[in-house]
């Protein structure tokens, strides 16, 4: 890891005229709107423009968005006639953005008030740091807030290369709350693959293409739901595998124009993750197939074996691939059969 560059707050200069750009991607979110707003415009790094975009909301948003389009110049409001997911939102947003910067907060999230200074000064210590990582705060409720679990390697005011971010992403030893430069956002923008997990692959990217990130003690307070979409008991959960594969497809692509910097170590690291997470979703419908239809068990099913069928095997760690329930079989039957008997047996020892 590049070494940690901690500075106080006076030894730091940041340029004070740089524009961030903050998307919201808003959709019903009127109970946490105001929030949300108000810890932006509260910002004491104030050079901000904050592009709001109603993705065909149904309950209060839009006129809440208007009172604050109103009340400050710096909220910008754009309105989609039909509801098309937050990737989507968020590119148009992105397309408006004329910030050097880009950052990204959820319509029921805010920031702390020095959230964005904090990170702009952070940025400064460094001209080739290119994304600025928030302190995760997990909001679970008025009692129940904490730091987000990152790995014990990493500490605020950290500087680290964007391979090492980048790595220490796809098992979220990071998170992917941040800022980023605006010409690396710009050309990432967010993958639309699907409408729940491929913003994921946007994150990894923009670590990826970042010659160094820096870790700041900027808080970023993330609202948990616990019925969200991405926590909820259902057969959405296996859209994760069209986006890791949404991600897998990109890389190969830059890998074969020559734009991926150590293109087989990049690669055969994310095939073991993408590896991973098949055999993950393999579990989780083993968990839970009582609970979905007929045809929701169906969808699971051709979800995993087009996951499946896309793997590079050899790409694949011998340090995974030889572990019993892990190893990839050619045949997608023998695989899930083997498959059962390990979730079988996990349940057998108390390993569920």
């Amino acid at each position: 890891m590049v070494e940690n560059q901690r500075q106080t707050t006076q030894e730091i200069s940041s340029d004070d005229k740089a524009l961030v750009s903050v998307l919201v991607a808003v959709y019903n979110s009127a109970d946490y709107l105001d929030d949300c707003l108000e810890s932006l415009l509260g910002q004491t790094y104030a050079h901000l423009e904050i592009i709001c975009i109603d993705d065909a909301s149904t309950d209060n948003s839009r006129s809440i968005l208007q009172r604050y389009q109103e009340k400050d110049a710096r909220v910008k409001v754009l309105r989609l006639d039909n509801n098309q997911g937050q990737a989507v939102a968020r590119n148009r947003g992105l397309e408006m953005a004329s910030g050097a910067w880009i950052a990204t907060v959820d319509s029921d999230d805010w920031l702390a008030s020095d959230a964005i200074e904090k990170a702009m000064k952070a940025i400064a210590v460094d001209q080739e740091i290119d994304a600025a990582v928030f302190r995760l705060m997990e909001f679970f409720g008025a009692d129940n807030c904490h730091p987000y679990p990152m790995s014990e390697l990493l500490k605020e005011g950290m500087v680290i290369t964007g391979k090492e971010a980048f790595d220490m992403s796809l098992d979220w030893q990071l998170h992917g709350l941040y800022m980023v430069r605006a010409a690396i956002h710009k050309q990432y923008p967010f993958d639309a693959t699907s409408r729940l997990y491929s913003d994921d692959n946007t994150t990894r990217l923009h670590y990826l293409h970042s010659r160094k990130v820096v870790l700041t003690d900027g808080q970023y307070f993330y609202r948990k739901h616990g019925l969200s979409a991405t926590n909820a008991i259902s057969v959405n959960r296996f859209m994760y595998l069209e986006a890791n594969l949404s991600m897998k497809r990109q890389l190969v692509e830059e890998a074969n124009n020559g734009t991926l910097v150590d293109a087989d170590a990049v690669l055969n690291r994310y095939e073991t993750i993408r590896w991973l997470n098949i055999v993950d979703a393999c579990w989780y419908y083993y968990q839970h197939r009582g609970e979905f239809t007929a045809e929701e068990r169906q969808t699971a099913n051709t979800a995993i074996k087009k996951a499946f069928d896309s793997i590079e095997r050899q790409r694949i760690t011998t340090k995974i691939s030889r572990k019993f329930g892990y190893y990839p079989f050619r045949s997608f039957p023998i695989f899930r059969s083997v498959e059962n008997i390990y979730f079988f047996l996990r349940k057998i020892l108390g390993r569920g």
